[in-house]
């Protein structure tokens, strides 16, 4: 009976660990709860690694093979496993079947995967936590090449890409050892290519590697081991820094043995870390070199794979916009565009600060005043919650190498000052341009006009479908973001540039965007001419009419005070919900609806309690509302009037709202109120 009971509560442990590793994006607290209660058992964690590795249930992986040892390394290949079992400390009886059993493992491999077997290989040393655990040889092999096929990756070898990579990482959050190994011509194969050709079983005790392994194989994440290795260095950062004057080989000697120090203890510690400075890294490191890992035999191009020359971390062009414009809490780009001054104001991105490589030589005096105004307006844009604010600056050239040459040395200077989340955008404008027209191409409306901006009279380089300018109304010099201001400030060589740049960013809470005149036809229809207010679903937006809210450049300036407007006596409605840009971006807010007008109040970040007037919309002037069948709470309003052609759209304003079916009952009701009063006048 009580066999039956533990079979069943085994059972269903089983069940919850196959559910756990599973799942994307599992939680590290649950994690701990289900295999750290296990952690006494060895058969728990044969279980629970079997499953990670995606190797249960698998046959004899070893079955086609003739189990004849003569490959031309045999010698070699018997006497390091024997190496190996020897420094496990088991039993003489034990000692012969296990060298037996990893002498096979490591031959069929070698055959099966037309590999020349040498002394410094790190991988044989996977088997010994391995070994550990009691596996049968079959078992064993099928569990060693899981390992080896999906957490060790390719090229793992003396200066191979993944060391490279390794060092970008570095130079990324630390930058300051990166520069001193740099400096004494330490390169990270030369201590860490054990760490990551064995996932530190070379230098760990196998009960710490085992435990390491407890934490590592639920992530699922190959890259988790470039992680890993940072965290060893950043935990031995003062000891590698008070080896100035010791000799190269020395510190060597000291990184490579640095796992060695670990106990089983400290792996919660280790991950916890290592987890953070994941978040704190762009997606594009891992997403431009996926073919690190796996059994795809696809190749990257000589340019993408050689990353030995690389200045600093790339960044794709999609992550720099997505970044920002999600709001998320993890890697924010603050952009800076190092073209030349005629090439940034014929087009840039919206949200870049303009630092003019060009004067690095020409004019070096007014280049450190830049430099000095640009963290300046990147401490500023931060502590505003500007949508052009973050912590990484990334770094935008042409992407044509003749032009980028002083970039170059603009991001040098950077990386010798020891800034840290100095990153480079990926093909530069030229990319940019690419993407946003692909972007177009592929159906996404015309969001691409809110990222290219002009501060020139020109056209932008990537103009609107009708050709039509990306100025506003009123604003014959082109449209004028956020930080085309504080390069215009810049250019002024005034001596209160430093103030106006502050001012300026203090003002990022409202977006420059396209607004329709307040003049503008709009309200009462045309005699004869009946409303063609509707409500319906939609299955995709309609935003070829226009993309903004009809509201004047006066209405942009007005900030009142939330509460007061709401207990407003004539507002007979409010509705909290988030204003929806095109370009994704969403801005707390609320609708205010009276008895013939429909208002936005958009919440000021850095004034809490006061909001913008961001539209104000007479009811009569609603010709649809639509939701989106998918997002039932995304709901779109469509205003114009009514002429002998048609209706005229002049706005389009989306919001996500919840309870969306109640707002727009009561504003379609209001609506109904106010129509009725214009036919029967």
């Amino acid at each position: 009976m009580a066999d039956a009971a533990d079979e069943a509560l085994q059972g269903t442990w089983d069940q919850d660990l196959a559910e756990a590793l599973d799942s994307s994006g599992s939680d590290m607290e649950m994690e701990r709860g289900l295999f750290l209660v296990q952690e006494d058992s060895a058969q728990h964690r044969v279980k629970m690694w079997k499953i990670a590795l995606n190797v249960s249930g698998k046959g004899d992986s070893l079955s086609p093979w003739d189990g004849v040892l003569d490959l031309p390394e045999q010698t070699l290949i018997h006497n390091r496993s024997q190496q190996l079992i020897d420094q496990l400390g088991v039993s003489e009886e034990e000692k012969s079947d296990m060298v037996s059993d990893v002498e096979s493992v490591i031959t069929f491999y070698c055959k099966s995967r037309n590999i020349s077997f040498t002394p410094d290989l790190a991988w044989p040393h996977l088997l010994k936590p391995l070994l550990g655990l009691g596996l049968p040889r079959s078992e064993l092999y099928n569990c060693f090449y899981a390992f080896m096929n999906k957490y060790i990756p390719r090229d793992c070898v003396t200066n191979g890409r993944p060391f490279h990579l390794y060092r970008l990482l570095l130079q990324y959050h630390e930058p300051e050892l990166c520069s001193f190994l740099d400096t004494k011509k330490i390169t990270p194969d030369s201590y860490a290519i054990n760490w990551m050709g064995s996932l530190f079983s070379s230098h760990c005790l196998p009960e710490v590697t085992q435990a390491l392994w407890d934490f590592y194989l639920p992530q699922a994440d190959p890259f988790l081991i470039f992680f890993l290795m940072l965290i060893i260095l950043v935990n031995a950062k003062e000891s590698i820094l008070a080896q100035e004057g010791d000799s190269k080989e020395e510190i060597i000697k000291m990184l490579e043995a640095s796992p060695s120090l670990l106990e089983a203890e400290d792996i919660e510690d280790l991950f916890s870390l290592a987890q953070y400075y994941q978040s704190k890294t762009p997606l594009s490191l891992r997403k431009m070199n996926q073919n690190l890992f796996g059994s795809s035999l696809v190749m990257l191009k000589e340019e993408d794979t050689d990353l030995s020359q690389a200045l600093c971390l790339p960044v794709s062009v999609p992550e720099i916009l997505q970044a920002n414009q999600l709001q998320q809490d993890g890697v924010r780009f603050f952009v800076v565009d190092c073209r030349p001054a005629e090439q940034y104001n014929s087009g840039h991105l919206s949200t870049a600060f303009h630092l003019d490589s060009d004067l690095m030589l020409q004019n070096p005096s007014e280049f450190a005043l830049s430099v000095k105004s640009l963290l300046e307006a990147q401490k500023q844009s931060l502590e505003s919650g500007s949508i052009a604010s973050g912590e990484h600056l990334c770094f935008m050239g042409s992407g044509r190498e003749e032009e980028d040459m002083y970039m170059n040395m603009v991001l040098a200077h950077f990386l010798q000052k020891n800034k840290e989340y100095v990153s480079i955008a990926k093909g530069g404008f030229m990319a940019l341009q690419k993407h946003l027209v692909d972007m177009n191409v592929e159906g996404l409306d015309s969001s691409y006009l809110h990222w290219i901006v002009s501060t020139s009279g020109s056209h932008s380089s990537l103009s609107s479908a009708d050709g039509e300018s990306l100025s506003g109304p009123g604003d014959g010099k082109g449209v004028k973001s956020l930080v085309n201001k504080m390069t215009f400030a810049l250019k002024s060589k005034s001596v209160n540039v430093k103030e106006k740049m502050i001012s300026f960013i203090e003002n990022t809470s409202t977006p420059v965007e396209r607004h329709v005149s307040s003049s503008d036809r709009v309200g009462k229809p045309y005699r004869g001419v009946k409303p063609v207010f509707s409500i319906a679903d939609e299955e995709e937006y309609d935003t070829d009419e226009i993309d903004s809210s009809s509201m004047s450049d006066e209405d942009r300036k007005e900030v009142v005070n939330v509460q007061t407007w709401i207990h407003k006596p004539d507002v007979k409605h409010h509705i909290p919900c988030n204003e929806v840009k095109e370009t994704g971006h969403m801005f707390p807010s609320h609708l205010l609806i009276t008895a013939t007008h429909m208002y936005c109040l958009r919440e000021i970040a850095s004034r809490r309690g006061f909001a913008y007037i961001q539209s104000r919309q007479a009811l009569s002037s609603v010709v649809k509302i639509t939701s989106k069948k998918k997002h039932p709470e995304l709901i779109t309003f469509k205003f114009g009037s009514n002429n002998s052609a048609g209706v005229e759209i002049s706005a389009v304003e989306r919001y996500l709202i919840p309870n969306a079916g109640d707002a727009t009952k009561v504003i379609k009701q209001q609506i109904m109120k106010v129509l009725d009063a214009l036919e029967s006048s």
